[in-house]
């Protein structure tokens, strides 16, 4: 039996075809010497391929070194598929190395390319209702679980009026060991020694590291959240950053988990357990719907595709978000969320998209860029999930490949979906003077900026029938273009 090679997002039982197959793990240092990652993510990745070493015993080989070529290169293994080009065309310059098909997602790439060279546009909308069918995941014969395929207008609810946290028990949290210890002595060391830099605060492990600690997580996740989940998923409050989330993004992306398995078990909590068809269909859809999607997507576009930039954006990010410096920023749900990616390396989807890749949409930064930022600052981050993410959704670089319009909005929405506009300096009713929201005003300087790139878009008619409505617009894009304070 060959030994098979799994990266460090191919951590799970679902990776091997035998119990018993001999393994090999590589750290690689030059991985992290190439990106300033966050350290809460370099201590994740690191544990969890120590933890799996340790639990596999003499089966394993676990071997650190500089580059990977330095651990196998000469040997006869098997490798799944990896989940970046780069990986993958390392694979394939090594003669003693056996590429496996892809693992770790729902549909096959063979399914996807069937189901995409038959239509003109690929809407993840489509594809998810493809794959349900497919798979039988929520279906009643062959109609969806209810009678509707999407039940987002059930899971749009603002956050309670007046709470400062859901009033649902918080993700269970994995407990450190001995592990995590050396690992981050370990880490320490490469910052003194090995000049090895990272991004964020260090701090306990949030994430689970193991296939067990991420099982323990999702039976809470179902037992005890997955309720919530769906009505408040887009809901954000500045005192509850997890709400109802999974908290298990970090743990599919590192293979702990077989997404298919998670699903089923979703689809099991609401036929036997008798969790909201909402919440589940909500949670079914950003598994085997959305992040399927982006991982075929990454594949299918090309090399080219993470370049691309048809609004053509350029402005450079500045120093104080790559540093997640938020004490630099004084707007409150930007202060907020950009501490919680420099304190935990995670937030979730909705301040990602509308509150992150939302200023950088409106303030014109490089989308290249942006994919970067991503990348390496949040600990469920890898190219095959913000190359789409980013260019595609959050940054509409691709002019509308895999969306139909830009993600971008004002103040309203913020102040409609949070409570972070009380007590902010910031008004998000006014686009002008000091109190100017920076998302108010930058949402109409964003119109302005690209109303010829958008004007054949329908969706964008209304919104760019507003803009030629203010008639101050002349003031707020002069404004925005001195702004340097958020």
């Amino acid at each position: 039996m060959k030994r098979r090679w799994l990266f460090a997002d191919q951590l799970g039982p679902h990776f091997l075809d035998d119990p018993e197959q001999p393994v090999l793990l590589v750290i690689s240092r030059a991985v992290f010497r190439r990106r300033r990652y966050h350290r809460q993510k370099a201590h994740l990745v690191v544990s969890a391929m120590r933890h799996l070493a340790a639990g596999l015993g003499d089966r394993a080989e676990l071997v650190e070194v500089e580059r990977y070529r330095d651990a196998v290169a000469g040997r006869e293994l098997e490798v799944c598929h990896p989940t970046s080009r780069e990986a993958r065309d390392l694979v394939r310059s090594l003669p003693g190395v056996t590429m496996l098909p892809p693992r770790g997602f729902v549909t096959a790439p063979a399914d996807f390319v069937a189901w995409a060279e038959s239509r003109n546009q690929l809407r993840m909308e489509d594809f998810y209702r493809a794959a349900r069918t497919l798979h039988g995941v929520l279906m009643d014969g062959p109609e969806p679980a209810g009678g509707r395929w999407n039940l987002d207008a059930d899971n749009r609810e603002p956050p309670p009026r007046g709470a400062d946290a859901l009033p649902v028990p918080p993700p269970l949290m994995p407990t450190e060991d001995e592990i995590d210890v050396s690992t981050r002595a370990d880490l320490d060391r490469w910052e003194r020694d090995e000049g090895i830099g990272f991004v964020g605060r260090d701090g306990p492990r949030l994430f689970p590291v193991t296939h067990d600690e991420a099982t323990r997580r999702l039976d809470h996740f179902l037992a005890h959240r997955l309720r919530d989940f769906g009505p408040y998923e887009d809901a954000m409050l500045r005192g509850d950053p997890y709400m109802a989330h999974s908290m298990l993004s970090a743990s599919l992306n590192l293979g702990l988990l077989d997404p298919l398995d998670v699903v089923r078990r979703a689809e099991r909590a609401y036929r036997d357990e008798g969790a909201p068809l909402s919440s589940v269909e909500g949670f079914c859809r950003q598994i085997m719907g959305w992040r399927d999607y982006v991982w075929h997507c990454y594949w299918h576009f090309g090399e080219r595709y993470p370049r691309t930039n048809a609004l053509a954006a350029r402005r450079s990010l500045p120093s104080w978000f790559w540093d997640l410096d938020a004490d630099h920023v004084s707007a409150a749900c930007l202060g907020d969320v950009l501490a919680g990616v420099r304190d935990r390396g995670w937030v979730h989807h909705i301040p990602r998209l509308m509150v992150l890749g939302n200023l950088a949409l409106q303030r014109g930064w490089d989308p290249a860029a942006v994919t970067e930022w991503f990348t390496r600052s949040f600990v469920d981050g890898y190219p095959w999930v913000m190359v789409p993410n980013v260019v595609g959704m959050s940054q509409y670089a691709d002019g509308g490949r895999m969306t139909t319009k830009p993600y971008a909005a004002g103040g309203a929405y913020i102040n409609r979906m949070s409570d972070y506009c009380r007590g902010c300096p910031y008004d998000p009713k006014h686009r002008t003077g000091d109190d100017a929201c920076p998302y108010t005003a930058g949402y109409w300087a964003f119109l302005h900026r690209n109303r010829d790139a958008l004007t054949g878009n329908h969706r964008m008619r209304q919104p760019l029938a507003g803009l030629d409505r203010l008639h101050d617009l002349d003031e707020v894009v002069a404004a925005e273009k001195r702004r340097r304070v958020y």
